[in-house]
C-alpha cells in the first residue's frame, strides 16, 4: 500500500488535510493546477499529460468539420457507433482489462499489438494504468485520483492533475511502477531517462507509435469514404476522449451512494452498474470493482459485454492463452444467495 500511496504526483492542493479528510479544491485551484501541469515550457516532465490533451486539440477541427460540413444521418450513425461502442469497448478491452488488470494474456505479441491498435490511439497507457491501480486501492478515499466526492472537475481533469506518476520515485519504486506496465509492451524509460522525462513511457517511441497509428487509420478511412469519413471517425475519437473523462464521476454516483440492491453487490465503495456504459462498453463498474481481474463483468442476463465477446472470441481462436472469468463465482457468492433470501422473505 505504501508504494501505491506515493506512486502518483500529488496535486498542489494535496489529497487530504491534516485530519486525513479529503481536500475538495475549488474550481480555480483545479484549473490552476491543470494549466501548470500542462506547461511543457516550464517543465518538460509535463510532456505526457500534454501529449494526451494535444491529441484532442489536433482532432477537434475534424470534429467540427464533420458537424458543420459533412454531417448526414448515415455519417452520424458511423460517428455514434465509433465513439460510443468501438472506442468505448476498446478502452475496456485494452486499457482496462488487459493493461491494468491482466484479466487475460495473449499467446504472442502480434495479437497484443493488433488489439492495442484496433482503434485510433487517444490515451497513453501509463496515465491510465498506474493511476487505476491507485484508484482500486484507495477507491472513494483521499488519494483516489478521481474521487467523485471532490466534484466533477476533480474527476474530469484528473488525467493531468492527479494521474501522472510522481517525479521523484526511488530507483526501487520506479522499478515497481515499470513492473505494472511491463506486460503492455509499452517502451519504457531507464531510471536515468525517467529522471529526465518524469515518465515511464519513452516519449520518442510514444509519439512515433501514435503517428503510425493515426497514419494507418487515416489512410484506411480515406480510401473507404474520403475526407468526410476521416473527419467523422477521427472526430468521433476526439469526442470519446473528452467524454470518457466524465465516466468515473458518474460511475461512482457523483459522490453519492446510488447503489441498488440486487444490482450493485460490491459494498466497499460507491461504484455502480450503469446501463449505458455497460451496454456500449461492457463497463459494469460495480461488478468490476467486485472482481477487478475478471475479463467479463456482464454477469447478469441483461448485462451485455462487448469487450468480453471480443476477448472470448480470441480465446476460442487460441490467440488469447489464458482468461479470468468470475461470472460463476459472482452467482455463487452474491446473485444466487440474494435471490434465495428474497424468495424466503416473500
Amino acid at each position: 500500500m505504501a508504494f501505491l500511496d506515493n506512486v502518483l504526483e500529488p496535486p498542489a492542493y494535496g489529497w487530504a488535510d491534516h485530519n486525513g479528510k479529503l481536500i475538495k479544491p475549488t474550481a480555480a485551484q483545479i484549473f490552476k493546477e491543470f494549466f501548470r501541469r500542462l506547461n511543457v515550457f516550464r517543465d518538460r516532465k509535463n510532456w505526457l499529460p500534454f501529449f494526451s490533451w494535444i491529441r484532442v486539440i489536433i482532432l477537434a477541427p475534424l470534429f467540427f468539420l464533420f458537424l458543420f460540413k459533412f454531417f448526414s444521418l448515415s455519417l452520424f450513425l458511423v460517428f455514434f457507433v465509433y465513439s460510443m461502442i468501438a472506442m468505448g469497448t476498446h478502452g475496456t478491452i485494452w486499457h482496462h482489462r488487459y493493461c491494468t488488470h491482466g484479466a487475460y494474456t495473449f499467446k504472442n505479441s502480434f495479437w497484443k499489438v493488433l488489439t492495442q491498435n484496433l482503434t485510433i490511439s487517444m490515451i497513453p497507457e501509463e496515465i491510465y494504468v498506474i493511476s487505476h491501480h491507485v484508484h482500486h486501492a484507495r477507491s472513494d478515499q483521499p488519494g483516489d485520483p478521481y474521487n467523485a466526492s471532490a466534484g466533477f472537475l476533480y474527476c474530469f481533469l484528473a488525467d493531468v492533475n492527479h494521474q501522472p506518476i510522481a517525479k521523484n520515485l526511488s530507483r526501487e519504486d520506479y522499478a515497481k511502477a515499470v513492473g505494472l506496465m511491463k506486460h503492455t509492451g509499452v517502451s519504457t524509460n531507464s531510471f536515468r531517462a525517467y529522471q529526465k522525462w518524469g515518465s515511464i513511457t519513452n516519449p520518442i517511441i510514444a509519439i512515433l507509435s501514435c503517428m503510425l497509428n493515426w497514419a494507418f487509420w487515416f489512410t484506411c478511412f480515406y480510401l473507404i469514404g474520403g475526407f468526410a469519413l476521416v473527419c467523422t471517425i477521427f472526430g468521433a475519437a476526439a469526442f470519446w476522449a473528452v467524454g470518457v473523462r466524465t465516466f468515473n464521476y458518474e460511475g461512482h454516483g457523483k459522490g453519492q451512494d446510488k447503489r441498488k440492491q440486487g444490482t450493485d453487490f460490491n459494498r466497499k465503495d460507491m461504484s455502480i452498474n450503469q446501463l449505458w456504459p455497460g451496454i456500449v462498453a461492457g463497463e459494469w463498474h460495480n461488478n468490476h470493482h467486485l472482481y477487478p481481474k475478471s475479463a467479463r463483468t456482464g454477469f447478469l442476463n441483461y448485462q451485455i459485454d462487448f469487450a468480453w465477446y471480443y476477448i472470448w472470441s480470441l480465446h476460442k481462436l487460441r490467440v488469447v492463452s489464458s482468461i479470468h472469468d468470475s461470472k460463476q463465482e459472482f452467482h455463487t457468492r452474491f446473485a444466487t444467495p440474494y435471490r434465495e433470501r428474497n424468495k424466503n422473505n416473500k
